[in-house]
């Protein structure tokens, strides 16, 4: 019964197999042969792989979009960053004001980060710190494009006299800048945003936060700590403008990807008595602080395009106009220490001034001091008197104004003292 039984299945299960063997193999069908012109096979097209030539920052014509093409920093969601971004969207002409007075600067700064191999958003920092004003100064007696304080420029061997302030000349405050930022940036173990933020309000209270958060068990990012507002608002407005750069949602004025300032070595005291030569160069050199006298200065900068013209005119410095200063006759028992304290001055800087290579000076002869004839002139603020009528009167600039007397604010007092000097030239 179950031969009989499997004889009966046995066709079933040869067709079955059947069906499947032809699922997996089905029989191809006839090929119809097609006979093509020969110009069609030769013309037919050929994929073409497209080599991407990589950007060369360098190579770019605008300062900005060399910036751009370098820009590392992870793009954030944070509110206060989001909060900086829509008001810089809503101040669109923000921008062209920062482009103009970054002009002469921004290239600059832009190839001493890359010498150092530094994160390229630290060249935005002027941005942040001085709305990239060279002349700027805070009520915290920080100055210049990167706002450093006295304590901070001293340290890195900043000059600071009454005749130069290395903070306010692009040259000088830069490397210092840098040099502090590569300080932090081993003090901080590498992370970019506290070194930022400990470059607004100091090392110790970064530490100190970071400090805190550790001991209460809570995360230690920049965005995570508790710090003053003003630092707590610092790092998203630099976030801010480089997301904007990098997404161009915002424009950024071109500024021309070259050379635009140069700096001259100065050796001892020049004396610029041409004022329209000097006016051509007092926005690339807020650090030389009374005019025309440049004393104590290591350098004077000068436009790019008119480098050769002002190499020449420092050469021929040995004659100079000294009318118009203050004139010593030395006395019996003088020395150079005793008459620089008398009036207020350096050694140095009457050696400068003088020409003189050794401190030996004789009884009867004269020495030119480093002070106007009309130098120093005491102003009393008035009832109704503003900077700019001061600065009108005295035929000087508001900038100088506030330089000469520590100003960081535009409102004056009435009674207040200014000291304004005055040239003859």
């Amino acid at each position: 019964m179950f031969v009989n039984r499997f004889i009966r299945i046995l066709p079933l299960v040869i067709i079955l197999s059947g069906c499947e063997t032809t699922l997996k193999a089905p029989t191809p069908e006839p090929k119809t042969t097609t006979t093509l012109p020969s110009s069609v096979v030769k013309n037919e097209p050929k994929e073409v792989v497209k080599h991407v030539v990589p950007i060369i920052p360098q190579a770019l014509d605008d300062v900005w979009q060399r910036i751009r093409a370098q820009l590392s920093f992870a793009n954030s969601s944070h509110p206060a960053v989001q909060k900086r971004i829509a008001w810089y969207l809503t101040h669109p002409n923000y921008m062209d004001e920062i482009s103009r007075r970054a002009k002469p600067y921004l290239y600059h700064i832009v190839s001493e980060v890359e010498k150092r191999g530094l994160p390229i958003e630290l060249a935005l920092m002027p941005l942040i710190e001085s709305d990239f004003d060279a002349s700027a100064y805070s009520h915290k007696h920080a100055s210049g494009l990167w706002q450093l304080t006295p304590a901070i420029a001293k340290y890195f061997n900043v000059q600071i006299s009454p005749w130069y302030d290395g903070r306010q000349d692009v040259i000088d405050s830069t490397r210092a800048a840098l040099d502090f930022m590569e300080y932090l940036h081993k003090r901080f173990d590498g992370n970019w945003y506290h070194v930022i933020a400990a470059y607004n309000v100091g090392e110790g209270r970064v530490k100190r936060a970071i400090r805190n958060n550790k001991k209460q068990g809570k995360p230690t990012d920049f965005f995570s700590l508790k710090l003053p507002k003003q630092t707590s608002q610092y790092v998203p407005k630099l976030l801010a403008a480089a997301q904007l750069l990098k997404s161009n949602k915002m424009t950024f004025p071109a500024i021309n990807n070259q050379q635009a300032i140069v700096a001259l070595p100065v050796s001892g005291a020049v004396i610029l008595d041409n004022q329209e030569e000097w006016q051509s160069l007092e926005a690339l050199n807020y650090g030389v602080i009374r005019f025309p006298a440049i004393i104590d200065a290591p350098h004077i900068v000068v436009p790019a395009s008119k480098q050769a013209e002002f190499k020449s005119m420092l050469a021929n410095q040995k004659e100079n106009d000294y009318s118009q200063w203050q004139h010593y006759t030395i006395q019996s028992g003088d020395s150079l220490s005793v008459i620089a304290k008398r009036y207020a001055v350096s050694v140095k800087q009457l050696k400068a001034f003088n020409n003189l290579k050794t401190d030996r000076i004789r009884a009867g002869k004269k020495l030119i001091l480093p002070m106007l004839a009309d130098q120093e002139v005491e102003h009393l603020v008035k009832s109704g008197e503003s900077l700019w009528k001061i600065a009108k009167r005295y035929n000087v600039s508001i900038t100088k104004l506030k330089q000469w007397n520590n100003l960081s604010r535009d409102r004056l007092q009435i009674g207040e003292k200014l000291t304004v000097f005055l040239s003859n030239s």
